[in-house]
């Protein structure tokens, strides 16, 4: 079925597609501007993200011999796609989802695992001890954020009645903000975050010190432009989230620009705050206390529930 013209424009333009790609460059140039300022360096200039694109998309892709060719070149490519596609169910700047179903935020958290399980084959498909390092890592790292990346995406779920990303933000609009009544959920979610997106202190998958660049070591020209777009894309959706979820919802787009950069900005103090993580910190201790806080925060929603009534 054709999509009305209306529609197709938001879909490409705004508030989705290019908007989203622009949105996902403006707040990778404002988390490394902000990191820069807090360790006393100047960072990089505001267009330097933009010309980054240009100058990998510009620039010859070599396929590394013993890869295979075809995983090579669609990772790439089906790692940026899952993370627009997620983006067409949460409030993008502000507005309505694009697509609104029950279950649309498991299907959300999914799509968003996805992109780092491509970067993880990605290293695998490599021969390089760098990029399969680097992978070993990254699919090790993400079986440790992900159990309590959604346990805390769960608790507003629990506290709203729904599995609706919409809902939940209407709910989260009408009623008192989720950090105030679930602050374990909100911290968890927070790190949750980083480590998904393998920013500082939980970068141990591609620590350019000890392992180049990780999985994508090998990857030069469009492959590595669209994996560095795709996990711009991801940083707003993560911060649209829990934004919408924890922070009273996202109502307009000025809502939605004040709450995102100040998560922003809190995510760039922690980078700047913290050195880099040994892997097995990020793992063993992360996998035990994240889950374990998770879990216990679900716990209290559920007798808060179910204690409510009686009262």
């Amino acid at each position: 079925m054709n999509l009305p013209l209306p529609s197709i424009i938001l879909l490409l333009f705004f508030p989705g597609g290019l908007f989203l790609i622009a949105s996902g460059l403006v707040y990778q140039w404002a988390d490394r501007k902000l990191v820069a300022r807090f360790q006393n360096r100047i960072g990089p200039r505001w267009f330097q993200p933009l010309a980054d694109v240009f100058k990998l998309l510009s620039k010859e892709e070599i396929v590394p011999s013993g890869a295979i060719k075809g995983l090579f070149h669609g990772l790439p490519i089906v790692a940026l796609a899952s993370a627009l596609t997620a983006a067409l169910y949460v409030p993008l700047a502000g507005f309505n989802a694009s697509y609104s179903f029950q279950g649309d935020l498991i299907v959300v958290f999914y799509l968003l695992s996805l992109l780092t399980i491509c970067i993880g084959l990605a290293g695998a498909n490599n021969i390089s001890r760098f990029s399969i390092i680097g992978a070993t890592r990254t699919l090790t790292q993400i079986f440790s954020y992900e159990a309590p990346f959604l346990l805390a995406l769960l608790g507003p779920a629990i506290a709203a009645g729904s599995w609706s990303i919409s809902e939940i933000n209407a709910y989260a609009h009408e009623n008192v903000w989720m950090i105030l009544a679930q602050p374990i959920g909100f911290v968890v979610a927070l790190i949750g975050l980083m480590g998904k997106l393998e920013l500082p202190p939980f970068d141990a998958p591609e620590a350019e010190t000890e392992i180049v660049a990780g999985a994508l070591t090998e990857y030069s020209g469009r492959g590595l432009a669209l994996f560095r777009i795709g996990k711009d894309v991801e940083l707003v959706i993560g911060l649209t989230l829990i934004s919408a979820l924890y922070l009273g919802g996202l109502a307009n787009p000025l809502d939605f620009l004040w709450k995102t950069v100040a998560r922003l900005l809190v995510t760039a103090g922690l980078q700047a705050l913290f050195a880099r993580l040994r892997i097995d910190q990020t793992v063993g201790m992360w996998w035990r206390v994240g889950a374990l806080l998770g879990l216990l925060q679900l716990l209290a929603i559920i007798l808060g529930r179910q204690i409510g009534p009686l009262f």
